[in-house]
């Protein structure tokens, strides 16, 4: 008898499971609109002209060696990490109350963050603070809180079906009626996944309940640049919480906006009250990161720090994320128009209305099996879609396979 005898079988992950079907899937005709990744217009992963301009700077700095990192991370691509999305000019890094944690994509920012949390916030080892995260949200942000030992873990709305947007009067309800000091995981930009971002006179009103509830802001940035091609304005809603006096976490990944998808490069920006909290509270994430995977890796974390603090290549790579960004906003636009040309039965301005990578298509999930079996079209059971998955040469078929589904199956 096997010592592991016990140990139950899971269920794979969606995303993976979806892509792994995709791939055994012999129809000489087949779409994947599941993968979590940008593909270029033949349908391919891009490996962005800058970061292979810096990897061959990297290959010959005989300077580099590879020594152990600090354990918070290479200093340079933490502080430029923090800079890019609180921005040069931000107070609070004037003020040294800014600090930064190297970590493992973004999904490590959030378990760093979460375990911090757990052990520091609201009290010591506090597992019962209630956190919040959007209907729907990631599934990795239930998973992360859980698994860093939170036993309280809602949702606040946000997605109306009926309108295909934002609830935004909900939202405001689920913030004015939780209990105080609860933790919120709001989405910077390009919200995961319906696509659908407040706007920023509602990003102000939803500070400002936050504030008043004394309610803990933990944002997720995973596509800054990447959703509407400009920085700033994907950074906005983070910046303005920091304007508003806040402490709070930011999780940052640079999977998309940089396509260093396998090398986990993420940062965890940390906005303190002032200087002596940050010293605190980094000295027990350090701790943290210790027993977590004891020191990052370095060569992500190169090639992002020295694209940001090079002039040149940190514009060449704003031209190279406005280049994927307006190929997903190209494509939002053709889907929209073809199903409004075929008479589509609904309304499908939320496609463009929507902003990034993913697309809450309103599918159900009846259309959604009708296009996996009969049309060989892959996406997630919610309806979610990957624009990056359309592209000039199949987009007509999807556009008529979603016709096709919407009106043969209720």
């Amino acid at each position: 008898m096997s010592v592991f005898a016990d140990v139950p079988q899971t269920a794979p992950v969606a995303v993976f499971k979806l892509t792994q079907d995709f791939n055994n899937d012999p129809f000489p005709i087949k779409v994947n609109l599941g993968v979590g990744a940008y593909r270029t217009d033949e349908g391919q992963p891009w490996v962005l002209p800058v970061v292979k301009k810096v990897e061959k700077v990297i290959v010959h700095d005989d300077r580099l060696n590879h020594e152990y990192l600090p354990i918070l991370g290479l200093p340079e691509f933490r502080s430029a990490s923090s800079r890019i999305v609180l921005g040069e000019s931000s107070p609070a890094i004037k003020e040294n109350r800014v600090g930064a944690v190297q970590c493992l994509g973004g999904t490590g920012a959030l378990k760093i963050g979460a375990e911090f949390l757990r052990r520091f916030y609201n009290g010591n080892n506090n597992t019962r603070t209630p956190v919040y995260v959007s209907a729907p949200t990631w599934e990795n942000h239930n998973a992360v809180f859980a698994s860093a030992g939170f036993v309280d873990i809602r949702s606040y709305k946000y997605w109306d079906s009926v309108k295909r947007g934002l609830d935004f009067v909900g939202f405001l309800a689920d913030l004015e009626s939780c209990p105080e000091h609860s933790i919120f995981v709001l989405h910077a930009c390009a919200h995961n996944p319906t696509g659908i971002d407040p706007t920023q006179d509602q990003w102000k009103q939803i500070a400002k309940v936050m504030m008043r509830r004394k309610l803990f802001v933990f944002f997720d940035s995973a596509y800054q640049g990447f959703a509407s091609g400009n920085l700033e304005k994907d950074a906005w809603a983070v910046r303005h919480f920091v304007s508003m006096g806040f402490e709070m976490f930011c999780a940052q990944s640079f999977s998309k906006n940089f396509g260093l998808y396998n090398e986990r490069v993420g940062n965890l920006t940390v906005v303190a009250r002032d200087a002596d909290n940050l010293k605190r509270l980094l000295s027990q994430m350090e701790m943290i990161v210790r027993t977590t995977w004891s020191n990052p890796p370095s060569q992500g974390a190169r090639v992002v720090a020295i694209t940001l603090t090079s002039t040149q290549l940190f514009s060449e790579w704003k031209n190279n994320v406005k280049t994927m960004a307006d190929r997903v906003l190209l494509m939002r636009a053709q889907l929209k128009a073809k199903l409004q040309a075929l008479g589509t039965p609904g309304i499908w301005d939320h496609i463009t209305e929507q902003i990034g990578m993913f697309s809450f298509t309103g599918l159900n999930p009846k259309q959604v099996e009708y296009l996996i079996k009969e049309k060989h079209i892959y996406l997630m059971a919610s309806g979610r879609i990957n624009m990056c998955g359309l592209t000039t040469k199949n987009i007509d078929y999807v556009a008529q396979s979603i016709h096709d589904a919407v009106t043969k199956v209720h």
